[in-house]
């Protein structure tokens, strides 16, 4: 995946062990969507907390069939004008044989798609933290089928498959943070601006619901963050997943711990959802950077993102962008620092020979960074808006306004994430064996609680 790997002429062996460890990152990898979902959802008022689970959930389905009908064919297939990719054998995946190695490496090509396919999975999901309360289920299966195909496949070509043009540029983004990071950031951003702000924003309180569930799904995603990354040198048997695997935990504390420090000057308290996010922008900061850095460049990575991206959470009140749970904040800021502090502080020895500002290397790799960040911003943040346009115009985009105030669980799902009535279940359906008493009595109070919740 990283450009600047020099290929031994020997063709290489089928090695079991680097087989197993990839399939054991894949999972975890896997495991990151539904820790997502958990820490968007706990994010949300009550009344949007199924929707927001089921907004990264789908996405396990929809771009899973899109990846073997085309997707890792546009990804990785031959190169078409270093825009994208296009073999006939990955088309269904149906011309690949079960020992064949991916190119230059000792993992069946098998191994590698589907390593690859959990990567093309929690991208769009990404995006959905940033929609919040508004957006129609349908609308967003929509949009993360169009966004999957006319965005992330080709980006992902861009700058990891063999002729993508940043891959040769030699842009170095070892585990996503130009093609994951900034892109479901811009991405983000595209979309808000189309579809428009909460009903309520900056004058009604929109706490979220349940920190509990936003520590658990942090938690998890640091530990699938160790397959994401230490997973992307593709094999463990020369040291530098290794040094990726300790960079990750490095840069991740370092950043929660800055957050915490500005949110204690800022705003006079330690807030566990300030860990959280904290957390969260070091790992996305250190995801292109870790394998090119030494131990104390993660802590200066992960302390920059940190401070940035706590930071960059507040301009969406500034400039008037509703950014529901931070997608830009923390995950456009924080690729964009990842990025393109390779160019400061990459070592030369460890994932390839280039050096950054403090290493001696100059400015060059700086340049390919700043190029790299800012056509992936770029095309994303355009395509993304031009996407969310035809989706609001052909099927809506948005629930309707009372919708979104009553709550868009029921609206679209038919159910409530937490059911205190003692029916059993929060499904429209389960409601007939409720007494009509009970069933206005509940009824009253929830339009009672519509203003608070709100």
């Amino acid at each position: 995946m990283p450009p600047g790997i020099t290929i031994a002429a020997d063709a290489p062996e089928l090695s079991a062990a680097n087989t197993g460890f990839m399939l054991i990152c894949s999972a975890l990898v896997m495991l990151m969507t539904p820790a997502l979902a958990f820490f968007y959802g706990g994010m949300v008022r009550v009344k949007s907390t199924l929707n927001m689970l089921m907004m990264s959930f789908i996405s396990l389905g929809i771009v899973t069939i899109l990846w073997v009908l085309y997707g890792f064919s546009i990804a990785f297939g031959t190169d078409h004008g270093s825009l994208f990719g296009w073999s006939s054998d990955y088309v269904g995946l149906s011309g690949i044989g079960l020992t064949e190695l991916w190119d230059g490496y000792t993992i069946p090509v098998f191994v590698f798609a589907v390593f690859q396919l959990m990567f093309a999975i929690i991208t769009p999901a990404l995006i959905s933290g940033a929609l919040a309360d508004r957006v129609k289920f349908t609308a967003w299966a929509l949009f993360v089928t169009l966004w999957a195909t006319v965005v992330y496949f080709p980006v992902a070509h861009w700058v990891w498959g063999t002729g993508g043009w940043a891959f040769e540029l030699g842009v170095i983004d070892f585990a996503g943070g130009t093609a994951v990071h900034i892109n479901a950031g811009a991405a983000a951003l595209g979309v808000i601006l189309v579809i428009g702000k909460r009903v309520g924003f900056k004058k009604d309180p929109m706490r979220p619901h349940s920190l509990p569930l936003v520590m658990l799904g942090a938690g998890l995603l640091w530990f699938g963050w160790f397959g994401f990354n230490a997973g992307s040198w593709l094999g463990n048997d020369d040291g530098v997943g290794a040094m990726m695997f300790l960079n990750t935990q490095v840069a991740t504390a370092a950043a929660m711990l800055a957050w915490l420090a500005y949110e204690k000057i800022r705003h006079g308290a330690f807030t566990t959802l300030g860990a959280a996010s904290g957390a969260v922008a070091g790992l996305v900061a250190i995801t292109p950077s870790g394998g090119s850095c030494s131990p104390l460049g993660a802590i200066a990575i992960g302390a920059i993102a940190g401070l940035l991206c706590a930071m960059a959470v507040g301009l969406k009140f500034k400039f008037g962008y509703d950014d529901s749970l931070d997608v830009v904040g923390v995950h456009l800021v924080g690729g964009v620092v990842g990025s393109l502090l390779v160019g400061f502080f990459a070592t030369g020895g460890v994932q390839s020979k280039a050096q950054g500002l403090f290493y001696g290397g100059g400015l060059e790799q700086l340049g390919k960074q700043a190029a790299g960040v800012g056509a992936v911003l770029a095309y994303s943040l355009i395509a993304s808006a031009i996407l969310a346009f035809l989706v609001d115009k052909t099927i809506g985009m948005r629930v309707s306004e009372d919708e979104e105030v009553s709550g868009i669980d029921q609206v679209q799902h038919a159910e409530t994430a937490y059911d205190f009535s003692g029916a059993g279940g929060g499904t429209a359906p389960r409601s007939a064996a409720v007494p009509a008493p009970v069933q206005e009595a509940a009824k009253a109070a929830t339009e009672k609680n519509k203003r608070v919740d709100a």
